[in-house]
């Protein structure tokens, strides 16, 4: 049984790739500075560096989707958009 099932494109295998590669990012600051910073943000909760990145892949995931069913356009503003957002919430929540 093959993958030739799912559309395996280049989009998708840098999809992967970042979420891998932030994941590991995350592991390492994790590992030369324990304890991920909890502090409590605009909503009123405490977060670490852990919550602050699930938050922002959220966030990503439905600006992305909204794009996509309001626009035609190519989602590079979309992503422009989840990339502020990303950084608002790392420093924000």
């Amino acid at each position: 049984m093959g993958l030739s099932w799912m559309a395996w494109t280049w989009h998708t295998a840098v999809f992967f790739i970042v979420i891998a590669l932030l994941l590991v990012g995350m592991s390492i600051w994790e590992w030369r500075s324990p304890g991920g910073a909890p502090r409590r943000g605009i909503f009123g909760f405490h977060t670490t560096r852990g919550d602050r990145l699930f938050i922002s892949l959220l966030a990503a995931a439905y600006i992305h989707l909204i794009w996509l069913a309001s626009t035609r356009l190519p989602l590079w503003g979309a992503s422009v958009g989840a990339l502020v957002v990303a950084v608002l919430v790392f420093r924000k929540v």
